[in-house]
C-alpha cells in the first residue's frame, strides 16, 4: 500500500521556496488527521511509500531527492530510507485547480518492511532540490506533523477489559454474538433509579478509559435537535454530550461505543470526566427503575464496528416495541404494498421548491403564486412544493415565534384569505407539473405550542408544560396525551381535503425540552407514534421529520424497520448569509450520515440556493447524498445550468433528480479527520444495478478549508470496488469530463491527482469495464473495453441508468450494449477502441426501442476520443416517440 505526498515549488521575490501541500497514505483503510495516520491490515508485511514531487514549469526542472525518515525498526531508532525515482504504469488523471500553475511531476517510491514487533511506526519526509542543496523537512514547511502507522494484530483480544480500563462494577457486561463478521460485541447495562414526581432519576456510571488509542471521533448533541461531529487526540474530551464515540487504537482496531435510548423512558449519553474516562450519563423519566444501555464493539474497520452496534441496537428496540396491534397491522399493510411505490419515487426523486429562504417569513399566497410563475417562465420544472413556516393561524401577532400558539387548522386569513384549499387548487391548475404540495408545522403545533384560547384548545384537551431555560424557555400549552392521536387524525384529514398530500414536521426536539419528567413521560412516545401513523395513513409517509435528532426519536421512531422509510433532516439548517457555515454544513452531513445511514430513514441535507457563492458546492453534496434535492431560490435568482446538472426530464415531461440508490457518507479513510485538518472531505456513495456484481462507485471530493489543497486519490478510496483478477475500472471526473486510463484496483499507484481551490469540489465516478478479447481470426488486434457512463454533463449521471447494462458479443467483431435510462439527456459510452469521428457511422449503430436514431445525435466527445455521446433527448423528440406503459428508455449500441 503506497504513501503519497505532493510538493510544489514556488518563487517569491528571488527566493526559491518549497511548500508542502500534502502527505497522504493511499490505503484500503486510512484516516488522515493533520498527518497521515493509517491502520494496516494484519496480512501485510510490507508497505510501499509513493511520493509525487511537483515543481512549477516557470522554473528549470531540478534533480530532486527525497528520503523517508522513520522509526520502523525493532530498536525504535529513527533512521532514513532513500526513495528512488520510479516510472508509474499510467500517469494519474490530473485535475487542477484554476489557481494552480503548470508543473513537472517526478515520482519516487520505497518499500518499508513492517517491524516484527508490530509497534506503531512514526515517519516523516525530507527532500532537497539536488545533492548541492540543504535538506528540508516536510514538518517545517507545512502544518503536518509526523505520520503514523498502526498494525493490526493477527487475533484481536477477546475481553472488554482489553479495550476499556477500570469500567464500573455497576455495569452488567454480556458478550453477545455480532451480526457483523470480524467484530466483537458487548452489551452493558446498569440500573437507573426511578423518577420521583417531576424529577428524573439520574445516574453517572464510568465506562473507564479507552485503552491505547491515538484518535477519537464522536457524534454529539451540538444542541438539542441536532448531531454534529467532534474529533480529538489522546484524551476523550468532547464539549457536548455524545451519542456515538469511536476510538482508533494503536493496534489499528476500532472501539465503537453507542449510547442507546428510547427503549423505555431512559436517555443515555456519553460525557468526559476531565481525566480521560467516558461517563455514561442517564436520565430516567419512568416511575419504575430503568436501565442505562451501552453497546461496545471492536472491529478491524470503523464501519464494521459501527454496523455491529447498530444491528444489535435494532434488535433490542424491536424487543421492546410497544406499538398497538392495530397500528402494527396498518404498518404491515403499508410495507407489503410498499406505500404505492410509484408515488414514493416521485416524492423522493422530484425536484422540490421550498418557500423558507426564498420568500421569507412574510408568507402570502400571492407571493407563492408569483414565485411559481417565475420558475415556470425560467424553465424550472419542479415536482414538489413545500409551503414552509408562517402559513398557520396563530395568536400573539408581532411577538416572538416561541410566544405564538396555533389557533386553528385553517390557514391564516391575512396571507391566505380564500383558505388553504383555494391556494392548492390554484397552484395545481396553473402548474400541473407540481404533483405534491407539503406544508410545514411543528410537532406540538407551533413553536409556542397551541393557543389556549383558539379552536384547537376548545376541541381537544390541553395541558400546560414547562420548557427548559433558554431561547425557548417558559411555559406553553399543548394538546394532552389522550387527545393527541385524534388531533393528528383530524388535522391530517383536513390537510388532505385541502389539497395537501405531504408535510414537513419541525421542532420535534421540543419533546426533550420539556422540563418535567412526568411531561416527557406522557408525551415523548405519544406524539411520535401519533404523527407516524397519521402521516402513514393520510400521506403514505410523504413526510419530512425535522429537528428530530434527539436520541429518543433516533432509536424509537427512526431505527425500527417495521414501517416505510422516512425522510429525515440530517443536520442543522442552510444559512445563506453565514459564509463559514457552508463547508461545515457539508462536513457535518457527511459525518452524521455514518450513523443515520443505519437508520430506516432517507437523510435530507436541507434546501439550498442555486444563485449563491457556495451554490455548486451544496449542489454537488446534495447529488451524492442519496437524499432529496430542494431549492429555496429567491424568485428570479436561479442558476439554470446548475439546476440542469442536477436534474433531467423524463419521457412523461416531468423532472427528476439523479439520486444514487445508496446513502452518501464520509469514507472510512476520513472518519478521524477533523474539520480543521487541511484535508479534502471525501463522501462516498454507490449506485447498484440489478445484478450483484455490477455497480458504479461515486466519490465527492470537497475542499472545506480556506486555502488551496491537493491530494492523490486511489480506487481504494471508492466504495464497493471489486478486486478480482481481470477486473478493471475507469474514473471520470465531473465537471471537467476527463477520463482516466483503465486501472487495476490492486495497483500500488494513485489514479487521480486532484487540486482544488477553496469552495472547490469534484465528483469522481469509477465505472467497471466490460472487456471483449480479440480473437486470433479477428481483424482487430486489441481487446475492447466498454463502460456505460450514464448521462454526460450531470453530477451523478450514472444514477440515470436503470438496472445493469447488458453486453452481448455477436460473432467475432460485434458487441451490442443494451442500456435502460429513466431520464433523457446525453448518454455517454466509453469504448477503448472507438472509431474516429470520420469513420464512426461505418462502425456504430444506435437504436431506441429498436429504431435507428438520427445520425447527428451520435458523435465522438470533443474532449475524449474514446467516449461516444448519444443525445437521447434530441433523438426522442425528433423521432416523435411517446411514452407507453413504461417510464424508461431502452438504448442499444452496436459496435463493430
Amino acid at each position: 500500500m503506497p504513501f503519497s505526498t505532493i510538493f510544489e515549488w514556488h518563487r517569491q521575490l528571488d527566493v526559491q521556496e518549497l511548500e508542502s501541500r500534502e502527505i497522504e497514505h493511499i490505503a484500503q483503510l486510512s484516516a488522515p488527521i493533520e498527518v497521515a495516520v493509517r491502520w494496516i491490515e494484519m496480512s501485510l508485511s510490507q508497505i510501499t511509500f509513493t511520493v509525487l514531487l511537483e515543481s512549477s514549469k516557470s522554473f528549470p526542472e531540478q534533480d530532486w531527492q527525497a528520503v523517508l525518515w522513520h522509526n520502523g525498526h525493532d530498536d525504535r531508532e529513527w533512521k532514513e530510507l532513500a526513495l528512488k525515482e520510479t516510472e508509474i504504469p499510467e500517469p494519474p488523471l490530473a485535475i487542477q485547480a484554476s489557481s494552480r500553475p503548470q508543473v513537472y511531476r517526478r515520482w519516487f517510491s520505497v518499500v518499508l518492511n513492517i517491524p516484527s514487533s508490530r509497534e506503531p511506526v512514526r515517519f516523516t519526509l525530507k527532500y532537497r532540490l539536488s545533492a548541492d542543496h540543504t535538506w528540508m523537512w516536510i514538518n517545517e514547511h507545512s502544518n503536518l506533523e509526523d505520520g503514523e502507522l498502526y498494525f493490526q494484530p493477527q487475533t484481536p483480544p477477546k475481553d472488554l477489559v482489553n479495550y476499556l480500563k477500570d469500567y464500573s462494577d455497576d455495569f452488567s457486561v454480556n458478550q453477545v454474538e455480532s451480526e457483523t463478521p470480524h467484530t466483537l460485541l458487548w452489551s452493558l447495562t446498569s440500573p437507573v433509579k426511578a423518577a420521583e414526581g417531576k424529577a428524573s432519576g439520574i445516574s453517572d456510571i464510568s465506562l473507564g478509559t479507552p485503552r491505547s488509542f491515538g484518535r477519537w471521533f464522536s457524534l454529539v448533541r451540538i444542541w438539542s435537535p441536532w448531531l454534529a461531529p467532534r474529533h480529538g487526540q489522546d484524551e476523550f474530551s468532547p464539549t457536548e454530550d455524545a451519542v456515538l464515540s469511536s476510538f482508533l487504537r494503536f493496534d489499528g482496531l476500532h472501539l465503537v461505543l453507542l449510547a442507546l435510548s428510547g427503549v423505555d423512558e431512559v436517555l443515555t449519553v456519553f460525557k468526559p470526566d476531565g481525566h480521560g474516562n467516558v461517563i455514561a450519563h442517564s436520565r430516567n423519566d419512568s416511575t419504575e427503575s430503568g436501565q442505562a444501555r451501552v453497546l461496545a464493539a471492536v472491529g478491524t474497520t470503523f464501519n464494521a464496528a459501527l454496523a455491529a452496534v447498530m444491528y444489535h441496537a435494532r434488535n433490542i428496540v424491536r424487543g421492546y416495541d410497544t406499538t398497538s396491534p392495530e397500528v402494527k397491522e396498518e404498518m404491515k399493510t403499508a410495507l407489503e404494498k410498499d406505500v404505492k411505490a410509484e408515488w414514493m419515487e416521485n416524492w423522493y426523486d422530484g425536484l422540490t421548491y421550498c418557500t423558507w429562504n426564498a420568500l421569507g417569513q412574510n408568507l402570502h399566497e400571492q407571493r407563492i403564486f408569483d414565485a411559481l410563475d417565475i420558475l415556470k417562465e425560467k424553465g424550472v420544472q419542479i415536482t414538489n412544493l413545500i409551503i414552509d413556516d408562517n402559513w398557520q393561524s396563530l395568536d400573539n401577532q408581532g411577538q416572538s415565534q416561541f410566544k405564538r400558539g396555533w389557533t386553528e387548522f385553517e390557514a391564516n386569513k391575512e396571507g391566505f384569505p380564500n383558505g388553504l384549499k383555494y391556494t392548492t387548487t390554484t397552484i395545481r391548475d396553473k402548474h400541473p407539473n407540481i404533483q405534491h404540495i407539503a406544508v410545514w408545522h411543528a410537532l406540538l403545533g407551533y413553536w409556542g405550542g397551541v393557543s389556549p384560547t383558539g379552536s384547537i384548545a376548545q376541541n381537544y384537551k390541553t395541558r400546560e408544560v414547562r420548557k427548559s431555560k433558554g431561547l425557548a424557555g417558559g411555559t406553553m400549552t399543548v394538546v394532552d396525551k389522550e387527545d393527541v392521536p385524534r388531533m393528528y387524525d383530524d388535522f391530517y384529514r383536513f390537510l388532505l381535503a385541502s389539497g395537501i398530500d405531504s408535510v414537513k414536521t419541525d421542532a420535534q426536539f421540543f419533546l426533550d425540552l420539556m422540563d418535567d419528567a412526568d411531561d416527557r413521560r406522557s408525551f415523548m412516545k405519544t406524539y411520535q407514534d401519533a404523527w407516524t401513523i397519521a402521516s402513514l395513513r393520510y400521506f403514505s409517509i410523504k413526510a419530512i421529520s425535522c429537528m428530530s435528532q434527539i436520541p429518543q426519536i433516533l432509536f424509537h421512531t427512526q431505527l425500527p424497520t417495521n414501517k416505510p422509510r422516512l425522510m429525515v433532516r440530517n443536520s442543522d439548517d442552510f444559512f445563506p448569509d453565514v459564509p463559514s457555515s457552508h463547508p461545515f454544513h457539508i462536513f457535518t452531513n457527511a459525518l452524521t450520515a455514518l450513523l443515520t445511514s443505519h437508520l430506516n430513514v432517507l437523510p435530507d441535507w436541507d434546501m439550498f440556493q442555486t444563485s449563491h457563492p457556495y451554490s455548486s458546492f451544496h449542489a454537488a453534496a446534495r447529488c451524492i447524498s442519496g437524499g432529496p434535492i430542494y431549492i429555496t431560490d429567491t424568485p428570479g435568482q436561479h442558476s439554470l445550468p446548475l439546476i440542469h446538472s442536477m436534474t433531467a426530464p423524463t419521457i412523461r415531461k416531468t423532472t427528476r433528480i439523479l439520486r444514487p440508490n445508496s446513502i452518501g457518507k464520509c469514507i472510512e479513510a476520513g472518519v478521524y479527520t477533523p474539520y480543521e485538518s487541511l484535508r479534502f472531505l471525501k463522501i462516498g456513495t454507490y449506485h447498484t444495478g440489478s445484478s450483484a456484481d455490477y455497480g458504479v462507485s461515486i466519490l465527492g471530493v470537497f475542499n472545506v478549508s480556506e486555502q488551496p489543497l491537493s491530494e492523490l486519490v486511489a480506487l481504494r478510496d471508492f466504495e464497493g470496488i471489486v478486486k478480482e483478477e481481470g477486473r478493471k475500472y475507469i474514473i471520470r471526473a465531473h465537471p471537467s469530463g476527463e477520463v482516466s486510463p483503465p486501472m487495476n484496483p490492486d495497483s500500488d499507484f494513485p489514479q487521480v491527482n486532484l487540486a482544488l481551490d477553496p469552495k472547490g469540489w469534484g465528483i469522481l465516478t469509477a465505472y467497471p469495464l466490460y472487456t471483449t478479447t480479440a480473437d486470433a481470426s479477428s481483424s482487430s488486434e486489441r481487446d475492447t473495453s466498454i463502460a456505460v457512463l450514464g448521462l454526460i454533463g450531470k453530477m451523478t449521471g450514472a444514477a440515470a441508468v436503470v438496472g445493469t447494462p447488458r453486453f452481448e458479443e455477436r460473432g467475432l467483431e460485434i458487441v451490442r450494449v443494451n442500456v435502460v435510462v429513466k431520464v433523457l439527456g446525453v448518454l455517454g459510452i466509453y469504448v477503448s477502441t472507438l472509431p474516429s469521428a470520420e469513420t464512426l457511422y461505418d462502425h456504430t449503430m444506435v437504436l431506441i426501442h429498436n429504431r435507428p436514431i438520427p445520425p447527428h445525435t451520435v458523435k465522438v466527445a470533443e474532449n475524449n476520443g474514446k467516449v461516444l455521446e448519444i443525445d437521447v433527448e434530441t433523438a426522442w423528440k425528433e423521432m416523435g416517440l411517446e411514452a407507453g406503459w413504461g417510464n424508461e428508455v431502452g438504448v442499444d449500441i452496436i459496435i463493430r
